[in-house]
């Protein structure tokens, strides 16, 4: 009787490139988890990315705030792994660029509000990321840049749009073009920034705001991204418009009547989401 051939040994899994963890209730943070690679972003990343942030769109699983952070203290994120894209034909890293394109745009377009803990380096398509949140903390050792001139190609997932918003058009295009990186403090003192922590304060204080987010009422707090996302981009009146029509999508809210009886009651609302 011939022997019994061994089964195919299975091919390990491949490590995640986010970790994602509940710090508090209501709060998810994720991690860029390459810290072997200055957390670069390569295919399975903007992959990762795409399918958590698209599929929020769809479902916010009673989530009210979103942390965004990279593994380690070096690095938020290095940008695009060139290593991986080394010898790419322009057919496949098109196709590589639009799943970070789609990524970064789900990102952008999460009803729930999305903070950036920059605890390192955000370059290239890493700064593109944190620019891709409502806004960024950061450590006072993190450093940014947006490099892809140096490369021959243009930062595109969003970094001229959001910079200039950020910073001013004119600022951002001396950033662009001359690829010179900038500093937390620098960042902070242009409007890109909201506020900077020492290293080891960071996590703590990031989580103290999200907290803070995550304890009102969820609906007012999407319905106020909204109004704002929208809002910036159209003339005085239309913003207007925009803002009453969120504003009338909280009213017939449970959230509404339980922040008003728990003002009167002298005790912290129990927002549903609902």
């Amino acid at each position: 009787m011939p022997p019994t051939p061994e089964p195919p040994t299975p091919e390990p899994p491949t490590p995640a490139t986010l970790l994602c963890d509940h710090p508090l209730e209501h709060v998810l943070r994720v991690t860029l988890n390459r810290p072997q690679a200055a957390n670069a972003l390569n295919t399975q990343m903007g992959r990762e990315l795409l399918s958590l942030f698209s599929g929020l769109l769809l479902d916010t699983q009673d989530l009210r705030a979103i942390i965004l952070t990279g593994a380690g203290e070096k690095a938020f994120c290095a940008g695009g792994d060139l290593r991986e894209r080394a010898g790419m034909s322009d057919d496949a890293w098109r196709k590589q660029h639009a799943i970070f394109e789609q990524a970064y745009y789900a990102v952008m377009d999460c009803p729930v509000p999305v903070i950036a803990a920059v605890n390192g380096a955000a370059y290239g398509g890493g700064c593109e990321l944190a620019l891709a949140a409502d806004f960024i903390h950061a450590s006072t050792s993190a450093r940014f840049a947006l490099t892809e001139t140096r490369l021959g190609i243009i930062p595109g997932a969003g970094g001229t749009q959001n910079l200039p918003r950020a910073v001013g058009a004119r600022r951002a295009k001396e950033l662009v073009m001359s690829a010179s990186p900038f500093t937390a403090e620098d960042a902070e003192g242009w409007g890109m920034v909201n506020r900077l922590w020492e290293p080891g304060a960071l996590m703590p204080g990031v989580l103290g705001l999200a907290g803070a987010i995550a304890a009102n009422g969820p609906l007012a707090v999407r319905q106020a991204k909204r109004a704002i996302s929208l809002g910036v981009e159209v003339d005085l009146k239309t913003g207007l418009a925009i803002e009453v029509e969120a504003y009338n999508r909280t009213v017939p809210s449970e959230d509404r009547r339980e922040g008003v009886l728990a003002f009167n009651e002298k005790r912290q609302p129990q927002f549903q989401g609902r």
